[in-house]
């Protein structure tokens, strides 16, 4: 396995940071990984040691205000930074590896960036993974949320912490030790990230019938944090044909660093290939 880092332009010639992963022999398959709030690109480990001996190269990178990329922690103007970030990247990824099939996979806030993305810019691509995507409810306060909602026009820079409780991403309290001393994980969010995400939560929901590319959808049924029943709405309106849910029982909210993470990373694997 080969293991590179660097920063490309996103929107609006931001520099952002990113990592990737080639398989020693030549690669079959391109993976983009868009991370969830608060966290970054390198809290994929599992997913990245299952898929890239098997061929996969596999691309993430840290979103503006996160990780090791730049910007308030938790700030975006607006979601088409987001979008545009996810464009460059994608295109990155897609110009290294010529001709090779194409996925895009999203957790949480990065499951609504994703699935934002794929509804403006499906092409290219070979299939979609969300998994446990914030379309809906989240584990956060709503009185935060009424507040965001507000000062979002006159403050849209306010932080506040989201008071997620981390006990929720993960069964394994390893996990849950290793989230919480990482020096890249934050907890902040501010009033403009809280209204954007809200709002393409609702566009997301609203226009799930248009999207017609391969999707594999995935949550745990006791996720705190993202409700499974608002994956699950969406999913059941998209109009592909080719599309496919998995509920893992009993899991949080997230099922790549659960304690069932072994039978995640072997079902994203048997997806991918049956699609290449």
């Amino acid at each position: 396995m080969q293991h590179q880092e660097g920063t490309f332009s996103g929107s609006e010639g931001l520099a952002l940071y990113y990592q990737c992963w080639q398989p020693d022999d030549l690669a079959r398959g391109v993976l983009v990984i868009v991370h969830g709030h608060g966290e970054h690109s390198g809290r994929y480990k599992h997913v990245v040691n299952h898929l890239v001996p098997q061929g996969f190269a596999v691309y993430a990178l840290d979103h503006r205000g996160h990780g090791r990329s730049p910007g308030q922690r938790g700030y975006v103007n607006s979601m088409a930074d987001f979008r545009g970030d996810v464009r460059a990247f994608v295109q990155l990824a897609a110009a290294a590896n010529p001709g090779l099939p194409l996925f895009v996979m999203g957790h949480s806030l990065g499951g609504l960036i994703t699935l934002d993305y794929v509804l403006h810019h499906p092409e290219g691509l070979r299939g979609v993974i969300a998994s446990a995507p914030a379309v809906g409810s989240v584990g956060v306060s709503p009185i935060l949320l009424q507040i965001s909602r507000l000062l979002s026009r006159v403050w849209p820079t306010f932080s506040m912490e989201t008071g997620l409780d981390v006990n929720g991403i993960s069964r394994d309290p390893q996990e849950v030790k290793a989230y919480q001393s990482d020096p890249l994980v934050h907890g902040k969010g501010t009033a403009r990230l809280a209204t954007e995400v809200m709002d393409t939560a609702v566009y997301c929901q609203t226009n799930a019938h248009t999207l017609r590319l391969p999707l594999l959808m995935i949550h745990g049924t006791a996720d705190p944090i993202t409700a499974p029943v608002d994956s699950r709405r969406l999913f059941d309106n998209v109009a592909a044909k080719d599309k496919t849910y998995i509920a893992y029982e009993g899991g949080h909210h997230e099922s790549h660093n659960d304690i069932h993470f072994q039978q995640v990373v072997a079902d994203l694997l048997a997806w991918l290939v049956e699609r290449l």
